[in-house]
């Protein structure tokens, strides 16, 4: 039998009903909330920008999330192992069935670690160099322009315009901004930033130094100017800058980075400008001390030049020494002319008998005789050289008669022996001619093509044979018959290049 199913009369959930139930009873429940905890699992923003970490202490743990927009707006950002005081939401994520807070603003959980925050960043900024002494500008002496950064409703600026009225009247620019509060640094940076900005000559005056000040307040309070974007600001500014931040125990890291740091903002509108009254009163004494050593330097060359004028000598005792050179002078004038007039006279001999030695007729004279030298050697040497021609000239026609009798006697045994070379070669020839042959009684038988017919197998009946003898040819026609061949007696066979028909 089938079992019954329990009779109940609770209510049945689904789980999006339930997970939202929950949702709604936490976040009914707490609110916001402000919870203390160690920052874990901290990997910076995700692709989306929102960030999630966790919260943990001793004995617990809580996620956390950030929205994209509120992270950019921290003031203390989230960093691994950090301990917090995260202010947020709690709620509930269904999809994991776990609870989690939406923190809206993180601070640093007590002074250990705030300090902590701050020497960390500190040695951050100070590698980057924006410490460094060499970089950091001369205040100027005198400024015409001074830009204050502070809060307009203080007592601030109104201790810095009371002690600069006391010293030295300026133009002062004040730039309003928070000095407290999550929009206090950016907007102190935006100040540095505007000041900078300004161009020289322009409808606002640019200032020639800047002053950052705050009155004093726990550390807590003066975290704007240990903000990062603030020190960058201070660093970058073109325009030399003094940090006058708290009182003369607090530091901040824009002390660090300023061009001169004052103790107050008080101090700073001191080391700003000179007190007037000391500088006039300088100034009259300078103006005094410069007045009386002109008087004591026109004194001492007063007195020197009479010294002077003492130890001059008087205008006849400078003037007899020169007047005895002169009558001197006079005396040897005379006899230095005559004796001058005759060393010229001497050197215009010279030069007219050296001028002579180098007239045009001299010259020309001397032309003429190398002339006429020349051409005695040109007629001496022309006829040495005609009898040496002559000479070579006869020794040569000797030789030619010489070689011209021996050309006749060579040429003479040449044709000799040419003669005798061409009758034996005559007498060869007809020795092998042919025709000697046909001397001798044969006969040369020829074809109509005029071809030799050496065989009867060239000589057919009927064939047009021609028959040359020794006096003459004559023309036979080959009947086919063979004549009888008459007893003759033995004799010797001719060779076979001159057998014929008749052999």
């Amino acid at each position: 039998m089938d079992s019954e199913s329990p009779v109940t009369n609770a209510l049945e959930w689904s789980v999006s009903d339930l997970s939202g139930a929950l949702k709604r009873t936490i976040e009914d429940q707490f609110g916001f909330v402000r919870v203390r905890g160690e920052i874990t699992g901290y990997r910076g923003p995700s692709a989306s920008g929102h960030v999630y970490f966790g919260l943990k202490d001793a004995n617990a743990k809580i996620d956390a999330v950030i929205w994209k927009g509120v992270f950019g707006r921290l003031k203390t950002k989230p960093q691994e192992g950090l301990e917090v005081i995260a202010t947020g939401k709690i709620t509930t994520f269904p999809g994991k069935s776990s609870y989690q807070i939406i923190i809206e603003s993180l601070e640093p959980a007590g002074l250990g670690a705030l300090m902590a925050l701050l020497e960390e960043r500190r040695r951050k900024l100070a590698a980057e160099g924006l410490f460094d002494e060499a970089r950091k500008q001369l205040i100027p002496y005198l400024p015409d322009v001074i830009g204050v950064i502070t809060s307009p409703t203080g007592s601030v600026i109104r201790d810095i315009l009371h002690r600069l009225e006391d010293r030295f009247p300026r133009r002062v620019l004040v730039w309003p901004v928070r000095v407290q509060g999550e929009t206090s640094g950016d907007e102190v940076a935006a100040a540095i930033r505007g000041f900078n900005a300004l161009p020289p000559g322009g409808r606002i005056p640019r200032p020639d130094v800047l002053i950052v000040a705050r009155g004093g307040g726990s550390l807590e309070d003066l975290m704007s100017f240990n903000d990062e974007a603030v020190v960058r600001a201070a660093a970058a500014s073109a325009i030399p800058l003094i940090s006058a931040v708290g009182h003369e125990t607090d530091w901040t890291l824009i002390d660090y980075a300023s061009d001169l740091r004052a103790p107050t903002p008080t101090g700073a509108a001191e080391k700003v400008v000179p007190v007037r009254a000391e500088l006039l009163a300088t100034v009259d004494d300078l103006a005094r001390r410069r007045a009386a050593a002109m008087s004591r330097l026109i004194d001492q060359r007063r007195q020197g030049l009479r010294a002077a004028a003492r130890a001059l000598p008087s205008r006849e005792a400078l003037l007899n020494v020169p007047r005895q050179r002169l009558d001197l002078a006079a005396a040897r004038l005379p006899a230095a002319l005559r004796a001058n007039a005759l060393g010229f006279e001497r050197r215009l001999t010279l030069l007219s008998q050296r001028l002579q030695a180098r007239s045009p007729q001299v010259r020309l004279a001397l032309s003429r005789q190398q002339v006429n030298a020349l051409n005695q050697r040109l007629i001496i040497a022309r006829q040495t050289i005609l009898r040496a021609e002559q000479k070579r000239l006869a020794q040569e026609r000797d030789k030619l008669l010489q070689l011209m009798a021996r050309a006749r006697r060579a040429l003479g045994g040449i044709t000799e022996r040419q003669r005798a070379k061409l009758v034996a070669s005559v007498q060869l020839l007809e020795a092998l001619s042919y025709n000697g042959v046909l001397k001798r009684g044969f006969a040369l038988v020829r074809d109509a093509a005029g071809d030799p017919v050496r065989t009867t197998a060239g000589a057919p009946a009927g064939a047009a044979l021609s028959v040359q003898f020794a006096d003459g040819t004559v023309a036979v026609t080959v009947d086919g018959k063979t004549p009888p061949r008459p007893a003759q007696p033995a004799r010797k066979q001719p060779p076979a290049s001159q057998g014929g028909l008749f052999d």
